[in-house]
């Protein structure tokens, strides 16, 4: 009797233990049953037996997205989940192109000048422009509709995608193909360009005036001195054409037949002569003489009259 107790006593002890054990084993398999739940993408409940629920539906995950922290925190050397299987990777996003990078990640040509923009740049591409016959009027500094069509000639003919708008490579190419332009291409007497001299214009000093261009360019041996905007009478006042001389000038002169002002005449033929026009610089082309050359600019014609003399060649053509 006393060796059944012991061993009823001892049958108590280990009993004892192993219910311990198997009551251990069942704590750590409900830990390790959270674990997994937690870790999961998925918000199902705990089903009866304490594990966790089924993966989500199909929809469920499609609309199912992770928060900015869960983005931010997730590694690609994260360690798998409990169930063996690696963790789902961030969503790839397309990086964005550095600004100023063409699509194909080529560096894009910055652009320089464009439509809407005024500063001395611009005047000095349109004189550019204007030297390779791609612009035609005065430049202006403002970078306008003709500006842009006159640079997209010209990048056309250098085998440049027309733009309209001068990037680096285009302005380049400007450069290369124009010399730098004088202070008068910059800023011209006249808004026309000037027409070629009629060969009678090439010799001596002479008043060159030209019905085709609107334009007077005073020349002492082929060379221009100034110029400066001109018009001319109307169809039944015309100026008249021909090679002709100065007969005599006036500083100050009042029309014997129209009663207008004269100022700084020079006549050349008759009563035809070359003089300032007031009405012309406020009309401009709007208006015509009566047979006289006319000019608009009063103080750039006070200097071409000290300097013709009695005598000097005038020259009016087509």
């Amino acid at each position: 009797m006393k060796r059944s107790s012991t061993v009823a006593r001892g049958g108590v002890v280990r009993g004892g233990a192993v219910r311990r054990v198997v009551l251990a084993a069942v704590s750590v398999a409900l830990v390790a049953g959270c674990t997994a739940q937690a870790a999961g993408t998925g918000s199902g409940t705990a089903g009866p037996s304490g594990s966790a629920s089924a993966q989500p539906s199909a929809s469920e995950s499609a609309s199912a997205s992770p928060s900015a922290s869960e983005s931010a925190s997730a590694s690609p050397d994260a360690s798998p989940t409990d169930d063996g299987k690696a963790p789902s990777s961030s969503p790839a996003f397309p990086t964005p192109e550095p600004s100023g990078s063409a699509s194909d990640g080529a560096p894009a040509s910055p652009v320089l000048m464009k439509d809407g923009d005024e500063n001395e740049q611009v005047r000095e591409l349109q004189a550019r422009l204007r030297q390779l016959k791609h612009f035609g009027r005065a430049p202006t500094g403002f970078y306008g509709s003709m500006t842009a069509r006159s640079v997209k000639s010209f990048q056309k003919k250098q085998g440049l995608t027309g733009t309209g708008s001068v990037d680096e490579t285009t302005w380049q190419r400007l450069l290369g193909a124009s010399r730098k332009p004088t202070a008068d291409e910059l800023k011209p007497s006249t808004t026309n360009a000037l027409d070629t001299p009629a060969p009678a214009c090439m010799t001596g000093r002479v008043l060159c005036i030209s019905k085709e261009s609107r334009t007077l360019a005073w020349m002492i041996d082929g060379k221009v001195v100034s110029s400066m905007d001109v018009r001319f009478g109307s169809e039944n006042t015309p100026t008249r054409e021909g090679t002709f001389s100065v007969g005599w000038k006036a500083r100050e002169w009042t029309s014997t037949i129209y009663h207008t002002p004269m100022p700084y005449a020079m006549f050349f033929s008759g009563g035809q002569a070359v003089h300032y026009s007031s009405d012309f610089a406020a009309r401009g082309y709007a208006g015509a003489s009566h047979g006289c050359v006319n000019v608009r600019d009063r103080a750039k014609l006070a200097v071409l009259f000290d300097q013709v003399k009695v005598g000097d060649k005038v020259v009016v053509h087509w």
